[in-house]
């Protein structure tokens, strides 16, 4: 989808369609509403250090009014169903916003923990209590992230997680079925 089809749809527009790895346009009066699928805000520094912003889903809003960071985009992690929201109609959406801003607090939270396995454990509880759903072997998170990816949010080196990740492996706290991560109720 181009931006100048988008520039064309009225505010009212039920959805639009994203693909993985595609950018959401941004605009500076209007929201997305997720109705399908995952996303992802990032900004980076000027060294070009990628900065995780956060991981959004189904019910979440995103877009540049919730932001100040120049660069800000948002780019799918799945196919991604999304509902623009024009200003005019952000107060019905007053509980999602708050959402948002709690997550964004509960991300930095983590970025802030002492100690980067207890960075990457605290990530794959949220991860769960986001994204998961109960298995009889403990919180499925649903969502195919690559240990770079998880390396972007909890500000680490790839090698790092593989290596962490193996060891939790190892020890019986997480399991690793066909890419996607099973938290055990230990944690």
């Amino acid at each position: 989808m181009t931006i100048p089809t988008l520039v064309s749809l009225p505010l009212t527009s039920k959805s639009r369609t994203f693909n993985p790895r595609e950018q959401i346009p941004l605009w500076s009066d209007a929201l997305w509403k997720i109705e399908r699928g995952v996303v992802r805000t990032l900004t980076w520094t000027e060294e070009g250090t990628l900065i995780i912003l956060g991981y959004w889903g189904q019910n979440d809003v995103v877009g540049k009014p919730l932001s100040q960071l120049q660069p800000y985009q948002i780019e799918c992690v799945t196919s991604v169903e999304v509902s623009l929201i024009a200003s005019s109609h952000w107060s019905n959406y007053t509980d999602a916003i708050l959402t948002h801003l709690r997550q964004t607090e509960e991300l930095q939270s983590i970025l802030h923990t002492q100690g980067t396995e207890q960075r990457l454990l605290n990530c794959l509880k949220w991860l769960g209590k986001k994204f998961g759903r109960l298995t009889p072997e403990g919180l499925l998170i649903d969502l195919r992230l690559t240990h770079a990816d998880i390396a972007d949010v909890i500000a680490t080196t790839r090698v790092s997680v593989t290596r962490m990740m193996i060891k939790l492996e190892q020890d019986g706290f997480i399991q690793r079925p066909r890419r996607h991560f099973i938290v055990l109720n230990q944690l």
